[in-house]
């Protein structure tokens, strides 16, 4: 199984927000990356998965390039979202129909699988809902679904717990722990020490620096 690469990542927008970071994220290990605010999580996971071009370095996978010229990332790329970015118009169930419509997979067969994955997070009664109605928890468990329902072999989680009660958290912990025992590579941005504690592999950043 290959990893994840990313050597000699520096990012500078004003500031550095990354000083030459190099981070392997191996496959089939849940990985932790951990730091205070500011730390630079967010831009290392978001340079990762193809969405921001680093200032300097390379970022790989599967022998090919992250940053694809665009900012959209590989379709073998899924994020969960710090700020969720669900679609206020639409239903839960469309929230993660999308993921898979985006991909070309067929709407009946999107919406099936949607309520699938909803139902993994324990949430299919939640399916006709629009994303207006649900609790910062239910938002964040219906981000994790739509990361989640494409099987993606990238699965990179930005702070996927941080509204959640200790139950819920178990759950989501259990749901990319076995993302990880399937091959995928999985890595979790957190600030909690109980998330840290159920990973495999512990990356921690301060000021845009491995520490």
């Amino acid at each position: 199984m290959t990893g994840l690469e990313a050597t000699g990542i520096t990012y500078t927008v004003g500031r550095k927000l990354l000083d030459d970071v190099s981070v392997t994220f191996p496959a089939g290990t849940l990985v932790a990356l951990s730091g205070p605010s500011g730390s630079g999580k967010t831009t290392l996971l978001s340079i990762a998965g193809g969405l921001l071009e680093p200032t300097a370095g390379t970022t790989s996978y599967d022998g090919r390039s992250m940053w694809q010229g665009t900012g959209d990332p590989r379709p073998d790329v899924a994020f969960v979202l710090q700020v969720y970015g669900l679609v206020p118009i639409l239903s839960a169930r469309e929230n993660v129909s999308i993921a898979l419509r985006a991909r070309g997979v067929d709407p009946a067969e999107a919406d099936e699988r949607a309520e699938a994955a909803l139902a993994r997070f324990h949430i299919a009664d939640l399916g006709d809902r629009q994303v207006e109605e649900l609790s910062g928890g239910q938002m964040q468990r219906v981000a994790c679904a739509r990361g989640f329902v494409p099987g993606a072999a990238v699965l990179l989680a930005d702070e996927p717990t941080s509204e959640l009660d200790e139950g819920n958290r178990g759950l989501v912990l259990a749901e990319l722990r076995a993302e990880a025992e399937r091959g995928g590579i999985v890595v979790v941005a957190t600030h909690d020490p109980a998330v840290v504690a159920s990973c495999d592999l512990h990356y921690s950043l301060d000021e845009g620096r491995l520490t």
